[in-house]
């Protein structure tokens, strides 16, 4: 274990770039390949890449903000001393690693976005109070913690299947949860998952004199946001409605109002928008003032800097593999190797190496889908499991795919491959066990 991980890091910090160069890398790895695979000419390619280019939009505001509020809801006082009070828990650097990775995985379990955030603050707030625990390990734990969530209640491509008319229906039909989320066999990937990533990371702990630690002072907010009103001798009526704590108090309890409503209408099913809207509105409660509030903002944006300009070339990448038909050679690929026994593994595999394109969940069942339930029906393959292969494929090699890793790496104030040389690892351990799951169960 320790040979293997000291390769890893290595590698990683060896070959590992900037996350924005990498997608760059990719970029024109894919027009390659595209080029050499398919029939589109070279100026189609261009084509399918720049109006590809803002189809995630939604999706990358919907980044920024679950960083930004995020951050903002974390830095009210109440949250701090929360986060703090918890981080006081573990006694020593393995229990650190240990209770990390299980919140992360139980936040991502229940909602990946929350999971991706409450993780990363979690593990900074533990780097500030435990002495001798790995900074790198810590943050690449509550990273490892979003390998669970296509298995979880946020799952886009189980709860696209239970949707009514959604695009796969005459397929597939609609499939409730109990048959995906809450059957057997995932409930086995996930509580086998909830036991060994802790466990693993747990392991890979490296020596006291190899490991990485922080100084505490850059953990520090940049700035504290003051409280309380402007010390004027007259306060402008402008100065009065920024330092309102009953306009906050009202703005945030209507924001709240919607949230009960919405969830006495939906029951649990929430969404990004739902948790944005979410740490929105406590943030607003738990700064007391629009002026507090707004300087918490202020200072948390910055944080949000490598979402706004990678993601565009993401959604670019999406644009070329998916109207090329790309993904869909690839997948063929596998389906042509499988039988009715490997074909649910080599499902997940194929969703895998996709995911490196195609780093959505959703984006990546509109583009495989159709392809994996046709080949699964002649082949007489569980249908509701062929989809849970491509959902648990996209989360698996997620561990080494800086897209989703960003939010956390940008509040944590570390680079990929600081923390990817432990992904690499967890992805290996992990896929084995999962590639195992579906090949038996």
């Amino acid at each position: 274990m320790k040979a293997m991980i000291s390769f890893s890091n290595r590698l990683m910090q060896r070959y590992m770039p900037d996350p924005f160069l990498l997608v760059i890398v990719l970029t024109f790895f894919v027009i390659g390949l595209a080029m050499v695979m398919t029939d589109s000419t070279p100026v189609q390619i261009l084509e399918y890449w720049g109006g590809g280019f803002w189809n995630l939009l939604e999706f990358s505001m919907q980044m920024v903000l679950i960083v930004v509020t995020g951050h903002v809801m974390a830095s009210s006082p109440f949250f701090k001393k929360l986060l703090g009070n918890l981080a006081s828990v573990p006694k020593s650097p393995g229990q650190s690693i240990i209770l990390v990775t299980f919140v992360a995985l139980i936040a991502c379990w229940i909602n990946w976005g929350f999971g991706l955030i409450i993780g990363a603050l979690f593990a900074k707030e533990i780097a500030k109070k435990i002495d001798g625990v790995d900074y790198r390990l810590l943050i690449a734990s509550a990273y490892s913690g979003f390998i669970i969530w296509s298995g979880g209640l946020s799952s886009s491509i189980a709860l696209t299947i239970a949707t009514p008319g959604h695009f796969t229906e005459k397929l597939i039909g609609v499939v409730p949860t109990s048959e995906t989320l809450f059957s057997t066999f995932n409930a086995t990937i996930v509580i086998g998952l909830i036991i060994l990533v802790p466990i693993i990371n747990r392991y890979m702990m490296p020596p006291k004199e190899q490991a990485f630690f922080i100084d505490r002072k850059l953990l520090e907010d940049a700035e504290d946001i003051q409280a309380g009103t402007v010390e004027h001798i007259e306060m402008t009526p402008a100065d009065r409605l920024e330092n309102s704590k009953i306009l906050s108090l009202f703005i945030g309890i209507l924001g709240l109002s919607f949230l009960g409503f919405y969830i006495a209408s939906n029951g649990l099913s929430i969404n990004l928008n739902i948790v944005n809207f979410l740490f929105l509105f406590i943030g607003i409660i738990l700064h007391k003032t629009p002026k507090q509030f707004l300087g918490a903002v202020t200072s948390s944006v910055k944080s949000a800097s490598g979402i706004i300009i990678q993601f565009p070339f993401y959604a670019g990448l999406m644009g070329i593999v998916t109207a090329s038909g790309l993904a869909g050679i690839l997948s063929n690929a596998f389906i042509s190797i499988s039988n009715e026994d490997t074909f649910l593994m080599f499902t997940l595999w194929s969703a895998g190496l996709v995911n490196f394109f195609v780093p959505s969940g959703g984006g990546q069942w509109a583009v495989q889908g159709p392809v994996m339930l046709e080949a699964a029906q002649n082949l007489g393959v569980s249908l509701p499991k062929t989809a849970m292969a491509v959902a648990w494929g996209d989360a698996w090699t997620n561990m080494i795919q800086p897209f989703y890793a960003l939010p956390a790496l940008a509040i944590a104030g570390l680079k990929a491959k600081d923390i990817m040389g432990y992904g690499l690892v967890i992805m290996f351990i992990t896929g084995f066990f999962i590639s195992a799951a579906f090949y038996f169960l």
